[in-house]
């Protein structure tokens, strides 16, 4: 198996119980596919003494890991990076995919220069991109502010005409409140005047029978002084 990854390399751990650790490589094991790295997946391991000199007991030492959970750091950007291949002075040398710096101490320095202008470039880039984000999210944001600015002024118009519509509706209400209380003037007034009626009807009544008594009296004088005229 193929390694892309040496002894001497600066590793970050990508996967496992110690995701996000970095450390130098001390050991490479291309049959297995692991790698030894130094205060990684520690591990305490019981030792029996072999010799006199020898002392026995719990012994910390470090454990192998699988290559897939390790990604070598380019020196030259300090970013965990998948390894590229390219010609390098003319050899054949390993390249960080994200810089193009070499991660080979020998070709380092040829490839510095280089490296540091793509990183700048990619800056760069990304200084554009986030500012032409800031710069839509704005533009987004300028409509929305328009409509509520809209949604303001038909609130205002829609009071305004409520106002001026209230104050014509209020003479008619009062219009109504005076003919109600003229129609109640009105029927105490007519009550009155019915009242005074049949109390007219009621004397008129009363005045009949004494007029009738007061005839008949005259009836009996008048035959009374006819009787005596004849005798």
């Amino acid at each position: 198996m193929k390694m892309t990854i040496k002894t001497g390399d600066t590793v970050l751990v990508i996967a496992g119980k110690e995701k996000g650790k970095t450390g130098k490589v001390t050991a490479v094991y291309a049959g297995e596919g692991r790698v030894l790295v130094d205060g990684i997946n520690m591990v305490s391991k019981h030792q029996k003494p072999r010799s006199q000199q020898d002392k026995g007991g719990i012994i910390k030492k470090n454990a192998p890991i699988d290559v897939s959970n390790v990604q070598v750091v380019c020196p030259v950007c300090n970013k965990a990076t998948r390894v590229a291949h390219a010609e390098v002075g003319g050899k054949k040398a390993r390249v960080c995919k994200k810089c193009g710096g070499a991660l080979d101490k020998e070709f380092v320095k040829q490839t510095k220069k280089e490296a540091k202008k793509t990183i700048k470039a990619e800056e760069l880039k990304g200084a554009k991109l986030k500012s032409a984000k800031t710069e839509k999210a704005a533009e987004e944001a300028k409509p929305v502010e328009k409509k509520t600015a809209a949604k303001k002024t038909t609130a205002k118009t829609a009071a305004t005409e409520s106002k001026e519509t209230k104050p014509k509706a209020a003479p008619k209400a009062k219009a109504a409140k005076a003919e109600e209380t003229e129609v109640k003037a009105e029927k105490p007034a007519k009550t009155t005047a019915a009242k005074k009626t049949t109390t007219k009807t009621a004397a008129a009544k009363a005045e009949k029978p004494a007029k009738e008594a007061a005839e008949k009296k005259t009836t009996t004088k008048k035959s009374t002084t006819a009787k005596k005229e004849t005798k």
